[in-house]
């Protein structure tokens, strides 16, 4: 018996004791890259939501878990975010491809996109191609329109977003949100938006309660895919304030849309795609609440969604300006665990040292 071979060889017993000691420190030593919130009472008990937050710019990191402990804390969901990091010290890096964890997406209920320009290793990638052909409803984030930039000859190359192929023309973007990456309509840090609600699509359940929405993130140009129901246009103003005086030289631009995606299971999930959702934007109350609405309507929950539910942030919520240069450093989604953290701690640097 092989027992016996090892009883007769404990030099080996030793050597491989070592070894499994070795790669199981290293298992327990590497850094997570995610962070769970559970909650224990509300209309999401048994559902799981899943968040996956890496984007250059608008800092997904920090909307994805101020909207997770939302919904775990006031409505009962079990909710996982999985970071981007840098893989040299576990810290979040924005825009980082540098996701792992992604097989939690077989038992999601709901998958919450915050990406842009990821080129995920094919392990990972193959949980969230899998997520998407099995028909699981999907509630993407601003710039998850371009989430993936995957080169040519990859095996997920159809993800990217200006895949040229007639089969899944410009990718995950196009096909499955309804719109990939167009142009600017208008100017970060110097023109907010108004969002208005679509009148034919006023009574939507994404929009009941939802009021005076402003955002502050530049408006994006788009055009949904046919068969998407525009729930929302921005109206583009010259300021940071809604206030701000319209800027007349913009039509009214298509900024929130729901559709139904047939996947290759057959099955049909419900998607729900904004083109906003920056840190700032979910400042705002009534914007806030248009994506807590989008969160149960994703799920086939629109029984639950009234007027009067509380959509008030569960613990510290410290936005920074979005940028490509500054964000929070030295953070580790630990750090954001539990419903108390600051999301993130405003005491973190912007930049890094001069030389490092």
């Amino acid at each position: 018996m092989r027992v016996g071979c090892f009883i007769k060889r404990p030099g080996v017993i030793v050597g491989l004791a070592v070894l499994m000691f070795s790669v199981c420190g290293n298992l327990m030593a590497a850094p997570s890259q995610q962070v769970v919130y559970e909650g224990s009472e509300g209309p999401g008990l048994g559902k799981h939501i899943v968040f996956l937050a890496s984007d250059h710019e608008y800092r997904g990191e920090e909307s994805l878990p101020a909207l997770a402990r939302i919904m775990a804390k006031r409505y009962g969901f079990k909710c996982t975010v999985i970071f981007g990091v840098d893989p040299e010290d576990g810290t979040l890096k924005p825009g980082s491809s540098q996701l792992r964890g992604l097989s939690v997406l077989k038992e999601a209920d709901l998958m919450v996109v915050f990406f842009r320009f990821i080129n995920m290793d094919d392990d990972e990638m193959q949980h969230f191609v899998d997520y998407v052909d099995r028909g699981g409803p999907i509630l993407g984030l601003r710039t998850s329109t371009h989430a993936f930039k995957i080169p040519e000859g990859r095996k997920f190359y159809s993800y990217d977003f200006r895949y040229p192929g007639e089969e899944h023309y410009m990718g995950f973007g196009r096909q499955v949100l309804g719109e990939t990456w167009v142009t600017h309509y208008g100017k970060n840090h110097a023109q907010s938006s108004i969002l208005a609600a679509e009148l034919d699509n006023k009574d939507h359940p994404i929009l009941r309660g939802v009021t005076a929405m402003h955002t502050q993130a530049g408006a994006y140009t788009a055009d949904p895919i046919e068969g998407s129901t525009v729930l929302a246009r921005c109206i583009v103003l010259n300021g940071m304030t809604i206030d701000s005086p319209v800027d007349t030289t913009k039509e009214l631009m298509p900024v929130v849309w729901t559709r139904n995606y047939t996947s290759k299971s057959g099955k049909v999930a419900r998607i729900f795609t904004t083109t906003q959702g920056a840190s700032e934007d979910i400042l705002n109350e009534g914007f806030r609440r248009l994506l807590v609405n989008a969160h149960l309507w994703c799920l086939g929950m629109e029984d639950s969604i009234k007027a009067d539910n509380s959509v008030d942030f569960v613990g510290p919520y410290h936005p920074s300006t979005f940028s490509f240069t500054e964000f929070r450093r030295g953070i580790k989604p630990e750090d954001v665990a539990g419903w108390d953290t600051p999301i993130l701690n405003p005491e973190a640097p912007l930049v890094l040292e001069e030389g490092k």
